[in-house]
């Protein structure tokens, strides 16, 4: 029996799964509060993802009718870029700032400058910085929190952390450290040169965690936690990694040929590289993958994160919020969204804002507000996806993930405005099957048990979720999409 976490921006899920038989006994979830605050802060307490995990955990142990000390290893899945600082007690010094928080535009902007514009990004780090990477959250806190930044003395990001708690290790991996925005993405390892220019009364070789690779346990759960969690002796922790990266693993996106497209509360795209990349856009990352080479993807900011915020305006439940959308016709009678509510990093808009355009007497009504925002946080992962360029070109299949992929609609949806394939894994939430995937690989690994065959055996593809493109809506879509494109440069001069 293997266990997978991911603790993700509104709440931590668990899984158990039995790698023998390649079924999931049970699930577990917690949720998590949200601070925000003015200019886009936004934050989180750690001691609230653990006692997440441990509350998910217990649950999915109960609802999975074994005896914990079945347990042979755990994985952890995390949000990405979040800066998790603590002192030489291993307490947090500051809490939280999450992938989400764009209160840093400012030291980022900074930060790009300094280390010679997007070229000089791209020569130093393989990548371009962008606000939600940690190095950024690292400079406000050196500006803006001063004594909690001389009491640092570990710098993790949110999966790390939960490793380090339940292991006692400071160790990381490639897949997750790309996303520090002080980490080589192409030699896969710690740019000194970057963290001096960001932190520079710290020392990288005491501060930073140790790279491990993919495959390595970051060790075994520390004797009080296992009582606690009611765990047998030398449980192994896996490497872990980034919930992109462990959801990559979960859909099965572990060679070239397929794309996993998330509707979370952001949203991702992603494809498997074996090489690193150079890509024709800045916003492209060339993060690595959590299983060896390489996971180039593209984050928008606003997707369920958007759609909850109309549908809770309205007092909808999910399923009517769904009517709603189906009803209004493809274009909403031509309301046009750019959900930009958290500011948006692909395109490159921290500080931008949500507009809603083409609002007249006639078309104004719940339905077209509720398809608009929908509609208008799919053709956002769509203009990502096109960034991918040759990487995503000539998908035949776009497995989907996230709270979003529960719905038909918005599978119908991506598949017509994508005119691609969809269906989804029969465990929708995959970053924590990726998670507990990575576990046993980790654990059977020196048997001669390969990550590949585990996926085969784990990863089960719903076929009552497939969504096929159907021409009529494809060009119905094409001409909406044309009207996004022309308000977007309208709007924000690109």
């Amino acid at each position: 029996m293997y266990i997978g976490v991911d603790c993700g921006t509104q709440s931590t899920k668990v899984v158990v799964v039995d790698v023998e038989r390649g079924v999931i006994l049970g699930e577990g979830s917690r949720p998590h509060r949200l601070d925000e605050g003015e200019h886009g802060r936004r934050e989180q307490a750690p001691a609230e993802w653990l006692a997440a995990l441990k509350g998910a955990f217990f649950q999915a142990i109960e609802r999975a009718g074994i005896d914990a000390k079945q347990v042979r290893g755990i994985g952890v899945s995390g949000q990405q870029h979040g800066m998790v600082a603590l002192d030489a007690d291993g307490v947090p010094v500051y809490p939280a700032k999450l992938w989400c928080d764009t209160e840093t535009s400012a030291q980022n902007s900074a930060l790009v400058e300094t280390l010679g514009g997007e070229a000089g990004c791209l020569e130093k780090l393989g990548l371009v910085l962008q606000t939600g990477y940690t190095a950024s959250k690292v400079a406000w806190l050196r500006e803006h929190q001063p004594d909690a930044y001389q009491r640092i003395a570990t710098l993790l990001l949110p999966h790390d952390y939960l490793n380090f708690w339940l292991t006692g290790e400071r160790v990381t991996e490639a897949g997750d450290a790309s996303g520090t925005g002080y980490f080589d993405t192409r030699a896969q390892c710690w740019q000194k040169e970057v963290f001096a220019a960001i932190a520079p009364e710290l020392d990288p070789d005491r501060v930073l965690p140790r790279i491990i690779d993919a495959y390595e346990p970051a060790g075994r759960v520390r004797p009080l936690v296992a009582q606690e969690l009611g765990l047998g002796d030398n449980v192994v922790v896996s490497s872990g990694g980034g919930d992109n990266m462990m959801g990559a693993i979960g859909t099965g996106n572990i060679t070239q040929g397929l794309v996993t497209l998330s509707l979370g509360t952001s949203g991702t795209v992603c494809a498997y590289s074996p090489n690193s990349v150079v890509c024709d856009s800045a916003m492209v990352a060339n993060f690595c993958a959590s299983h060896g080479g390489w996971l180039p993807l593209i984050c928008t900011m606003n997707v369920t994160s958007a759609t909850t915020r109309v549908r809770e305006l309205f007092g909808l439940d999910l399923a009517t919020f769904g009517e709603q959308v189906a009803s209004a016709p493809i274009g909403a009678d031509g309301v046009t969204v750019l959900p930009f509510f958290n500011g948006e990093r692909v395109p490159m808009l921290p500080d931008a804002t949500g507009d809603f355009l083409g609002l007249t007497s006639l078309n104004m009504t719940q339905a077209n507000l509720c398809r608009g925002v929908m509609e208008g946080a799919t053709f956002g992962l769509r203009y990502g996806l096109e960034l991918l360029g040759e990487l995503a070109a000539g998908t035949s299949q776009i497995r989907l993930i996230g709270g979003g992929a529960k719905s038909p609609v918005w599978r119908q949806m991506v598949a017509d405005i994508t005119n691609t394939q969809v269906i989804c894994p029969e465990i929708t939430d995959a970053a924590a099957l990726g998670a507990a995937i990575q576990a046993a690989w980790c654990d059977l690994q020196p048997e001669g048990v390969s990550l590949a065959s585990l996926c085969e055996r784990l990863v089960h593809l719903d076929a009552a979720s497939l969504a096929e493109p159907d021409p009529q809506r494809v060009a119905a879509y094409r001409e909406a999409y044309r009207r996004y494109l022309a308000l977007l440069a309208q709007r924000h001069s690109l």
